[in-house]
C-alpha cells in the first residue's frame, strides 16, 4: 500500500500542495473534483516535476449534481459532470474515481426508493461504461446520514457496485464507518475485492491517529482482504472557535483564493479556511501514523 492525499481541504495552489506533500514523501494525490479549474497538461508538468503521481479523483456533489434527481436534464448533467472528472483523471493518469451518487448535504429524496435506485444505476451504468473505455475504475463511496439519505453503508454501495457491472467498486471512508457501520471491519470483508480505493480520517475527521480508531487493525484487516492499492488521506479538522482550541495557529483569519463553492463545502463539512502551519501538521500526522503500519 502506497499514500495519497486530496487536495480539496485547503483553498492554496496545487503547487503548493505538491510541494508539501513531495517533502513528507507522500507517492500520489487523489485532485480535487472541479475538471473546469485545472490544465491537466500543466498539471502533468507539475506532477512530474514533484515526483508524484495522481492517483485519482472525487466527485464534489454539490448544487445541482445528482444522479437521482427527478429531472432527467439535471441527472443527465450529473453523468457529463462525472464523466467530465473521469477525463481529467484519464489524461492525468490516475486509476479510480471515488463517486458519491447523490448531492452532499441533501436529505429530502426526490422519489420512491424504486424510481431512486433505478435512476442510480442508470446513471452509475453510463458512466461505468465511459470509465471502462478509459480504463479507469469507479468507487462508489458511502458517506455519513448527515450528507446524505442514500448510500451511507458499504453494503449499499456493494449492491450498486454489483447492480452496475463487474469491474464496479467500493471506496471505503474511515470517518464515515465509524458513524455508520455496526462493524467497520466486517465491512471491509464483505466488500472484499470490490475495495478500489480508501479514504482514511480518525473518528473526528482529524489525522489517523489523532481520534480513537484502531489504525493497527484496520490496516491488518485490509492485509487480509489482500488490498494493495492506495490509502486516500482525507482529513477535514473540526475548527475550534473557543478559548478551549488546542491548536491555536489553525484558523486562517485572512483567507485568498477561496471560492463561494470551496467556502461552502468546507463549512459544509464543519471546517473553514485552515492555516498553512495546521495543514502541515495534519498531513505530517497521517504519513507517520500509516507509514510504519502500511509495510
Amino acid at each position: 500500500m502506497e499514500l495519497a492525499i486530496h487536495n480539496w481541504m485547503r483553498a492554496e495552489s496545487l503547487e503548493h500542495t505538491l510541494s508539501r506533500i513531495s517533502k513528507l514523501d507522500y507517492a500520489y494525490l487523489e485532485i480535487q473534483g472541479t475538471p473546469e479549474n485545472y490544465d491537466t497538461k500543466k498539471v502533468k508538468l507539475l506532477l512530474d516535476i514533484y515526483g508524484i503521481k495522481c492517483w485519482g479523483s472525487v466527485t464534489l456533489m454539490l448544487e445541482e449534481r445528482n444522479l437521482l434527481a427527478k429531472n432527467k436534464e439535471q441527472r443527465k448533467m450529473s453523468v457529463q459532470y462525472v464523466k467530465d472528472v473521469a477525463k481529467m483523471v484519464s489524461d492525468l493518469g490516475g486509476s479510480v474515481i471515488s463517486l458519491v451518487p447523490a448531492t452532499v448535504g441533501k436529505i429530502i429524496p426526490d422519489a420512491t426508493p424504486e424510481q431512486e435506485w433505478e435512476w442510480a444505476v442508470e446513471g452509475v451504468r453510463e458512466i461505468y461504461r465511459y470509465t471502462e473505455e478509459l480504463g479507469l475504475q469507479i468507487g462508489i463511496e458511502p458517506i455519513n446520514r448527515f450528507e446524505t439519505y442514500f448510500i451511507n453503508r458499504g453494503a449499499q454501495a456493494l449492491a450498486l457496485a454489483e447492480a452496475v457491472g463487474p469491474n464496479c467498486g467500493v471506496c471505503l471512508d474511515t470517518f464515515h464507518m465509524n458513524l455508520e457501520e455496526v462493524d467497520m471491519f466486517k465491512t471491509i470483508k464483505q466488500v472484499g475485492r470490490r475495495l478500489v480505493n480508501f479514504h482514511v480520517a480518525d473518528n473526528n475527521r482529524m489525522a489517523p491517529g489523532m481520534g480513537h480508531l484502531n489504525w493497527k487493525k484496520i490496516i491488518d484487516t485490509l492485509k487480509e482482504i489482500h488490498y494493495d492499492k492506495v490509502l486516500s488521506v482525507e482529513f477535514c479538522a473540526p475548527l475550534d472557535r473557543t478559548p478551549a482550541n488546542p491548536f491555536p495557529n489553525s484558523i486562517e483569519t485572512n483567507p485568498e483564493g477561496l471560492t463561494a463553492e470551496q467556502k461552502k463545502f468546507l463549512e459544509d463539512h464543519g471546517s473553514s479556511a485552515i492555516s498553512d502551519e495546521f495543514y502541515t501538521m495534519l498531513t505530517k500526522q497521517s504519513i507517520d501514523t500509516l507509514t510504519n503500519l502500511i509495510k
